[in-house]
């Protein structure tokens, strides 16, 4: 996928707090320690430096969602952090996003922490949980 072709479905997948330009992906992409993974109809992008990796974004299209990609890509990172020696790992939902909070709970991710109104929507803030997961 391109960075064009990825902007594009991180636009249709996200509202809050904004949808990353192809530009910021691709200047993520280039950034050290940064990895894509693809499935069709969905992307995740990762980040693994000093025995830490960190899911960055992952986005399926609301057309394809409850088909196992997610599952996939989240399993696809836990072997990509694995590979770079990421001892654990780390990401940050929505606390409201009851569909992420399962996925990665299924995947063994567990609440570290809250950064309470973090995320600006249009009915008010919502908090950001931090989520963790040791060994990888």
């Amino acid at each position: 996928m391109t960075s064009d072709a990825l902007a594009a479905l991180h636009g249709r997948v996200f509202t809050v707090p904004r949808p990353w330009s192809a530009a910021e992906i691709a200047g993520l992409l280039d950034s050290a320690g940064v990895f894509l993974l693809t499935e069709p109809q969905g992307f995740l992008m990762g980040r693994a430096i000093a025995g830490e990796a960190e899911l960055l974004t992952l986005a399926v299209a609301p057309e394809a969602r409850r088909q196992g990609i997610g599952a996939r890509l989240v399993a696809g990172f836990l072997d990509e952090a694995r590979a770079r020696q990421a001892e654990s790992a780390f990401l940050e939902v929505a606390a409201d996003n009851v569909a992420a909070l399962a996925l990665y709970d299924a995947a063994g991710f567990r609440q570290a922490g809250r950064r309470r109104g973090y995320y600006a929507t249009a009915a008010g803030p919502v908090d950001a949980l931090v989520l963790t997961r040791a060994p990888v």
